[in-house]
């Protein structure tokens, strides 16, 4: 199969590449500047057990109209949109412009392909409660004021919902083959711990490490839901490749531990002390507001949105993930091999 991919060169992209080319798919990768981007990842694919020589590179943009696509594409099997602009305390001009209209544009090239598309959203938008919160209305999206819930959510969390409901509308209008991935926080490579500097986690372990995690957020049952990111990218590659994928595949993993026992197992591996203590979210996200605090503690009051106490059903992922026989990767193993390399890293120096 051929397949479409925006968002390559990000740790996701690259796993997502890794395993289609691995499995002998041709891949088209947009990039922003295919002469100096794309001998950069083929080497990183092939260092992650692909092909790299399978890639192929087209310069496009998720910021420009059409996606300022200027040379002809192949005719494609199936688009995958990972590309986003991330960043807490995101612009909300620069967020919609990227994450939303860019996905529509998105949408639109799978329309004109007439081939599948796998949308990359998240697992938040299985959170109802919180969507409620925000003042999304479920029943009908398109009444939703969204600059009141970009105020709430601020401007990635935002225009990446914004951008789910947007582009179901744009897939049913067209009756496109859709699915949508809603992967949770992505966690490092289930067997090597390779973990970006760029994910939640790898901030939480080095908040952790440098004495800032005094206080657990949250209680008991809050927990961070995660993902081995070498098992998403499964995910997302049969989401792809595969003709019975479901619309919908949550991917998160049930086993994973609290937020105060996943803390635990990483600062045993540090030899740090474990937080104990509990402080409710609410005020660490008013504690937070305050000038400058937000930026010493590395920690943004629109990332607290994703610690939570929600439970998720996953049973469709699961079944689909039986049917092709992929195996769930053991959650505490992925946190430990993610904590020793990023503490090899430490006692390297970094910190």
């Amino acid at each position: 199969m051929t397949v479409f991919i925006t968002g390559a060169t990000g740790f996701i992209g690259r796993h997502v590449c890794a395993s289609l080319t691995r499995h002998n798919h041709a891949v088209v990768v947009m990039l922003r500047h295919p002469e100096s981007q794309l001998d950069i990842l083929r080497q990183q694919v092939d260092k992650l057990g692909g092909q790299g020589q399978r890639l192929e590179a087209i310069s496009g943009d998720l910021d420009q109209p059409a996606l300022g696509l200027n040379s002809p594409l192949p005719a494609l099997d199936a688009i995958i949109h990972l590309g986003a602009r991330f960043a807490w305390r995101l612009n909300t001009e620069a967020a919609q412009r990227t994450n939303v209209s860019g996905s529509l544009a998105v949408a639109e090239l799978a329309h004109q392909q007439q081939c599948r598309l796998v949308f990359i959203s998240g697992f938040m938008l299985e959170n109802h409660a919180h969507l409620n919160r925000l003042g999304i209305d479920l029943t009908n999206p398109s009444r939703t004021d969204w600059p009141g819930v970009y105020r709430r959510a601020g401007g990635y969390e935002a225009s990446k919902l914004e951008a789910a409901f947007r582009v179901r509308e744009f897939a049913k209008q067209q009756s496109l083959d859709f699915v949508e991935v809603q992967p949770a926080t992505v966690a490092g490579h289930s067997h090597t711990g390779d973990l970006d500097d760029s994910q939640p986690l790898y901030n939480l372990l080095d908040n952790l490490a440098r004495g800032r995690m005094a206080l657990v957020p949250g209680t008991k049952a809050h927990w961070l839901p995660l993902v081995a990111v070498d098992h998403l990218a499964e995910i997302i590659r049969l989401a792809a490749t595969t003709g019975n994928a479901p619309q919908k595949l949550l991917a998160l993993d049930e086993q994973t531990p609290n937020l105060q026992s996943m803390l635990a197992q990483a600062a045993a591996h540090m030899n740090k002390r474990a937080p104990r203590r509990y402080i409710p979210i609410p005020v660490l996200a008013t504690l937070l507001r305050l000038p400058g605090l937000a930026t010493l503690m590395n920690t943004y009051p629109e990332a607290l949105h994703f610690i939570q106490s929600t439970r998720f059903d996953t049973t469709v992922t699961q079944d689909f993930l039986r049917q092709h026989q992929v195996a769930i990767p053991s959650m505490k193993k992925v946190i430990t091999v993610s904590t020793q390399r990023y503490y090899q890293q430490y006692k390297g120096g970094q910190v």
